[in-house]
């Protein structure tokens, strides 16, 4: 059975339109996602992780002797 507004059969899906609710979901989810993994890491935060492993590095020197 076609339908008249938008000459499509009954059942098809355009695409980038989810077909359940979960579907929806999971698309938000990815392209924020994808969003987030393209920001670049603030300075401070590099600053924390180099100080993190200079502590870490001098912590196992000192636990090996």
């Amino acid at each position: 059975m076609k339908n008249n507004s938008k000459g499509l059969d009954e059942g098809t899906t355009l695409p980038g339109v989810a077909k359940s609710p979960d579907e929806a979901i999971s698309r938000r989810l990815k392209a924020l996602y994808d969003a987030v993994e393209q920001e670049e890491i603030p300075d401070r935060f590099l600053d924390l992780l180099e100080r993190l492993d200079a502590a870490e590095s001098a912590s196992n020197r000192n636990a090996e002797g």
